[in-house]
């Protein structure tokens, strides 16, 4: 009986979701990153994915205007799986997939849970200007240690729910705080009584992603509390509240 090599499921190729957005050559990329477990070589399930396809349509209707492209990245495994960081290189490979195929277009990498942490260590990809990182995953005792150099130059965006029992939000301010010391613009926003999903705000969350990757990608005006949050210094821009009703007109 064939007996399947122990490192089978590492040897699986990451993938791009079918593009949502234009059907020429798009102006500008959204990359999804999804969450995921800290261990597991598995498949990566539909469900881990569910949250950021959404969310990825809804950034494709915002740019259409604008030619925003949309793919949610399906990676090879389902787990971080320590030093491997498998979803980063997943997450890189991807962007070379994007330049591959659409040539020199501006990139932003947008991830959730897991896929938040990949998305900030994959940022030093020279095509990426732009970084969402919702309720990122950083483990507390080993933020401290997390990479920070490859944000240099980036726009970077962090969003987390103050009620996450999941992922802690102290962990995603400290490592923003070691951001903005050598990248003015970093800014983090907290969804209050929220938790990890950000679910009981999910319009607003998703209306300010927008604004960002927009705002960042195709230099359109910021919206002015996220503008604000650009600007202001610690602890105010790292700690600014997402109002309620945020870009309802827009978004909807």
């Amino acid at each position: 009986m064939l007996t399947r090599p122990a490192n089978a499921a590492r040897t699986r190729e990451a993938a791009l979701g079918r593009s949502l957005g234009p059907a020429g050559t798009p102006q500008g990329v959204a990359l999804l990153l999804p969450a995921g477990p800290p261990e597991g070589t598995g498949r990566p399930t539909r469900l881990s994915s569910a949250a950021v396809r959404q969310l990825a349509r809804a950034l494709a209707r915002a740019g259409r205007r604008d030619g925003l492209a949309a793919h949610v990245v399906q990676y090879r495994v389902r787990g971080w799986n320590g030093d491997a960081a498998d979803p980063v290189r997943d997450a890189m490979w991807a962007v070379d997939e994007v330049v591959r195929r659409y040539g020199d277009v501006p990139v932003a990498l947008i991830g959730v849970d897991m896929g938040g942490r990949a998305a900030l260590r994959a940022a030093g990809h020279d095509a990426v200007g732009s970084v969402a990182a919702l309720a990122p995953w950083l483990p507390a005792d080993s933020v401290a240690d997390e990479p920070v150099k490859q944000l240099a130059g980036r726009r970077v965006l962090i969003v987390h729910g103050t009620d996450d029992a999941r992922t802690e939000p102290e962990s995603s301010y400290r490592l923003a705080e070691r951001v903005k010391k050598a990248n003015r613009d970093v800014c983090r926003f907290e969804v209050h009584t929220d938790g990890h999903t950000l679910s009981g705000h999910r319009a607003e969350v998703g209306a300010l992603t927008a604004d960002f990757v927009l705002g960042s990608l195709f230099e359109r005006d910021y919206a002015r509390s996220l503008a604000d949050a650009f600007a202001a210094p610690p602890p105010l821009g790292l700690r600014m509240p997402l109002a309620a009703g945020f870009g309802s007109a827009a978004y909807h």
